[in-house]
This record gives structure tokens, sequence and C-alpha cells, in this order.
């Protein structure tokens, strides 16, 4: 007598619905994504990884000549490339891993309409690509921090480094929580990704990325903080630079801001995905 196994694969029912160990069983799977995306970034191309280091020179270059020598916003004290290097690529890991919870349904159709596995591999995976190169652009902008250190330059890392896990796992929760709310809209509402560009490039101009927070006027700072992305770039600047400061509570606000869009994203990613194959 033959006794057959049978994996049935059915649609969630509950809203939130995360299997962690389904997550890990496929952590293989995440890898080969991470591997593809290396691969494919740098095909065909002179310099190869070359340009994760070349773009954030090349950007911040650039924010130092326009905002720091042509309209000469203060940068407190703190050499300009280190600054606008500080929070471009702290940006840069967010908005790639926004962008990345962004394509998940519309960028890997193809492949969800062919082979089940889960789909939060995707983004989860975007997040360990962009991760690896922002470790690699990190690492060469602390050496630019101990030199300019060395050196005598008003700059000092000082303990609240210690918080640069959580400050990068919340970056890139932000992120996809608030890719997977986009996603979930434009799979349905594809024009609406017209705006998603737009949006973001503005997102970035209300967070301190190419200005200190004490440019911004008294009675406009609690507005400022308001944006969940304000607190984790201050934070970051004021543990490497000295820059700025650190505080608790607006951070703490981010926190559960981070929290709730997350949470947030993974219930309307659970609800999609359900159908969404019906829908591209």
């Amino acid at each position: 007598m033959q006794n057959d196994s049978i994996t049935l694969v059915t649609s969630k029912r509950k809203w939130f619905s995360v299997d962690l160990k389904e997550l890990w069983r496929y952590r293989d799977l995440a890898i080969l994504f991470v591997k593809r995306d290396l691969k494919n970034s740098y095909k065909q191309t002179v310099l190869g990884p070359l340009w994760i280091l070349i773009n954030p020179f090349l950007s911040t270059t650039v924010f130092t000549v326009i905002f720091g020598v042509i309209a000469n916003i203060s940068t407190d004290g703190v050499p300009q490339f280190l600054f606008y290097m500080a929070g471009n690529i702290l940006w840069t890991f967010f908005s790639n891993c926004l962008s990345r919870g962004t394509g998940t349904f519309l960028g890997n159709a193809h492949l969800f309409g062919k082979v089940y596995f889960p789909r939060l591999i995707m983004p989860i995976a975007g997040v360990m690509y962009y991760g690896l190169t922002f470790f690699i652009q990190f690492v060469v902008f602390l050496i630019l921090v101990l030199i300019y250190m060395f050196t005598g330059s008003a700059v000092h890392i000082n303990a609240v480094a210690i918080l640069l896990p959580v400050l990068l796992l919340q970056t890139a929760s932000l992120g996809i929580g608030t890719g997977l709310i986009i996603s979930s809209v434009t799979t349905k509402y594809r024009d609406l990704n017209v705006l998603v560009g737009f949006g973001v490039s503005l997102w970035m101009y209300i967070t301190p990325v190419v200005y200190p927070v004490s440019q911004i006027p008294d009675f406009l700072g609690w507005l400022a903080y308001a944006n969940p992305v304000a607190p984790i770039m201050e934070t970051f600047r004021y543990a490497f630079l000295g820059s700025g400061s650190f505080n608790p509570l607006y951070w703490g606000f981010s926190l559960c801001v981070t929290a709730v869009v997350l949470l947030f994203g993974v219930l309307v990613f659970n609800r999609v995905e359900k159908n969404f194959i019906d829908t591209v």
C-alpha cells in the first residue's frame, strides 16, 4: 500500500499571518536572490561592484558643491563631505528598502504565478542585499571619520554608536513597511506609481539629509521630528560625527511609528496577496 504525501497550498485566511518558521526554511532562497541581485546589478559594467563606492562618493560630492559651497548651508561645524555622506548612505539604504517593498508584487509577478514560496522572501532578500551595500559604504565612511578625527577635525564617535544595529533594523522596517503599503495599492492602481518617485524625492528634502535640524525654525522643529526618518538620521549623525543631538523621546516616537507602519504593511500585504495574481 502506497502512502503519498500531499502538500496543500491555500490562501491565508487571517489578516495578520507571518510564518517565521516557513521564512527560515526558505532562507537559502533569500540568499540566492541576493546573489542574483549582486550579479544582475553590475553585469556588463566596466567597474562592476566598485559602483557601490563610486555612487555615494559622486552624489556626496554633488551635495557638497550644491548645498555646501553654493547654498552655503551650515553643517554645525562638521566637515561638509562627512556630513553629506552620512545622510546620503543612510537615506539611500532607506529609499532602496522602500523601493524594493514597493515593487514586490509587480516586479515579481512572473515568479509568483509559477511557483510557491513565502512572498515576504522578496523584500527580505532586498533588505539583505541593500544591507550588504550599506555595510561596504559604511566601512569607507568610518575610515574617513577616523582620518578626520586624527587630523584634528571637530568630529567624534560616541557611545550612541552601539545603537547602529537597531537604527539599521528600524530603517529597513520603516522602508519595507511603507513599500508594502504602496505596493498593495499600486498593484490595482498602477498609475499611482508615477507619484511614488516624486513622493520619495520630496520625502528626502523634508528629512534632514542635506541640512541639520538646527537650521529648521524652532516653531517647525516638532513638525520635522514628526517625520519618522528624521530622528534616525539625527541619531546616526550624532553617534558617528557628534553633530546635532540624540533625543530619546523623538527616537522612541519614531520607533512606535515604524512598528505601526510595518504592522499595517504586513496586514495589507496579506490581504492583497490572496488575489493579486488575478489583478496583475
